[in-house]
């Protein structure tokens, strides 16, 4: 058994089969059926161009966020922390445009300086995390999953709290801000604005350049594979590590602010929507891949959106589509598991 193409295709082929496998099963046991399910959740996903333009939508902060993780994961971190970094870069996001919506600015002007506060807030969110982990030996996954708990923490105590609706606190969110700073959609009926996707789309493109094409790149793979080789190779390992986290903060900042200046047009509660989650299961998927992180996370969008409509027609529940998405995950980890388990036991032979 050799590790080619083909061996790799084949196993991922079986991990795909066997987790819609287990998934047809579960819906089946639940007396609905699996046809009609996975029917729904395709024309809920690209039924309409409105349908498929809301796919667009819940895309573009996904990828923001898996291009930002490929840094992490390369540098052998995991950035459980990023959901934090979305609530933060839309808290700055939000706090800019209220400074900012009653000034003599252009609204573009507006629109750039609270992406710009939302990158802020997401690599002073990501740099804390970073210096748990760097300076204070904190394990970056309970690091993170405490600082996530702090910036709800946060985003529910300035909704309820200092920006809260005049003379009521709703968990609507803030006051949304004034239509002439909303992003210029591609239509008036569609939420999906260019500008969001052309930031997405230059971030992955960013990622892929920088881990592929460059000596940063290398320098992040060796620090990831062997950390105390890396630095006896005279690369700064600690830097490059909070270098990675800072990469990855700032992806996840711009996707909050996307959420506030974009999509919602307010701060509310959930603002993340579980993006920074669902990325690093996109991240694992994809075998943290750049190549491949574009085409998988539209597919997980797609699943996202395309699982609203299961309850209303077949009374389902739309976390099917976690499900499904969760059992991708762990069958493509297991597969490889078991092939680098076979591989290794062919070279022992030898």
């Amino acid at each position: 058994m050799r590790d080619s193409k083909s061996t790799r295709l084949v196993f991922g082929a079986g991990s795909v089969v066997l987790a819609l496998a287990l998934t047809t099963a579960i819906i089946a046991l639940t007396g609905n059926d699996p046809i009609a399910a996975y029917r729904n959740i395709a024309q809920g996903a690209a039924g309409s161009p409105n349908v498929a333009a809301n796919v667009v939508v819940s895309w573009v902060p996904l990828l923001l966020v898996v291009s930002g993780v490929l840094f992490t994961f390369t540098v052998g971190l995991w950035n459980i922390g990023i959901e934090g970094q979305i609530t933060l870069g839309a808290i700055f996001a939000t706090w800019a445009m209220r400074l900012l919506q009653d000034s003599a600015m252009a609204p573009g002007w507006v629109i750039a300086a609270s992406i710009a506060a939302g990158i802020l807030g997401g690599v002073l969110w990501a740099l804390l995390a970073g210096a748990l982990k760097t300076f204070g030996g904190v394990n970056e996954i309970f690091g993170g999953l405490g600082l996530n708990f702090v910036a709800t923490a946060l985003n529910l105590w300035l909704i309820f709290g200092p920006w809260k609706r005049p003379g009521v606190a709703s968990m609507s969110g803030t006051l949304p801000f004034a239509e002439r700073l909303w992003m210029p959609t591609v239509s008036p009926q569609s939420r999906l604005a260019p500008v969001p996707l052309g930031l997405a789309l230059a971030a992955i493109a960013i990622a892929f350049t920088l881990l592929k094409g460059t000596y940063f790149g290398l320098r992040l793979k060796a620090v990831g594979r062997n950390p105390t080789s890396a630095y006896r190779l005279g690369i700064p390992t600690w830097q490059h590590m909070m270098l990675s986290f800072a990469l990855c903060g700032a992806f996840a900042g711009v996707a909050g602010a996307v959420q506030v200046t974009s999509v919602y047009h307010r701060l509310i509660p959930s603002i993340s929507s579980g993006y920074g989650y669902t990325g690093l299961m996109v991240a694992m998927l994809v075998n943290f891949s750049p190549a491949a992180a574009a085409p998988v996370a539209l597919f997980f969008a797609a699943l996202n959106v395309g699982a609203i409509q299961l309850p209303i027609v077949l009374k389902l529940d739309s976390s099917l589509a976690g499900v499904i998405q969760g059992f991708l995950v762990l069958f493509v980890l297991v597969g490889n598991g078991i092939r680098t388990r076979l591989l290794a036991r062919r070279k022992g032979a030898l």
